[in-house]
């Protein structure tokens, strides 16, 4: 994994700090999160701290540690969507999972995240897996929408 890390840095010059994101965004798009032995890699690559590497992954919510599931299901939580019950929908599908939001299905087949607002407002509340839209969602089909999911692959 370390030679492979070291080949996707290669592509970047060495000691370029204002690079970082785009390196840590490079070894996400080839593992689908980030792994810990990346993160001394990516700092000596930019001649910086180990720690500001992994600061930086923090702060932003685009960056995983863990590998993702086959199907990322994401509930709007903002404005629209939460005033229409997308708490008790993400509450649903946490309970069909047995996962928490943020977690990923012990068989790496789902992972379920919150996201802000994914500009659907007039369907809300809305669900996205992958780049399926689902609109006006009930908590009580929250399965229905896992199996309507799974059946497109």
């Amino acid at each position: 994994m370390k030679d492979r890390i070291k080949e996707i840095l290669s592509s970047f010059e060495e000691g370029k700090r204002n690079e970082l994101i785009p390196m840590l965004q490079a070894v996400q798009d080839e593992y689908g999160y980030l792994p810990e032995e990346s993160f001394e890699e990516i700092a000596s690559h930019a001649g910086i701290p180990t720690s500001k590497v992994y600061g930086t992954a923090t702060f932003y919510s685009q960056f995983y540690f863990s590998p993702r599931g086959d199907y990322e299901i994401k509930v709007c939580l903002g404005t629209a969507c939460h005033v229409r019950g997308a708490m008790q929908i993400m509450d649903a599908f946490e309970r069909e999972l047995d996962i928490c939001c943020g977690e990923t299905t012990s068989d790496q087949r789902f992972s379920l995240e919150r996201v802000n607002c994914v500009g659907s407002c007039a369907l809300a509340p809305v669900v996205m897996i992958e780049d399926d839209v689902y609109g006006r969602v009930e908590a009580k089909k929250a399965k229905e929408v896992l199996e309507k999911s799974a059946s497109k692959v």
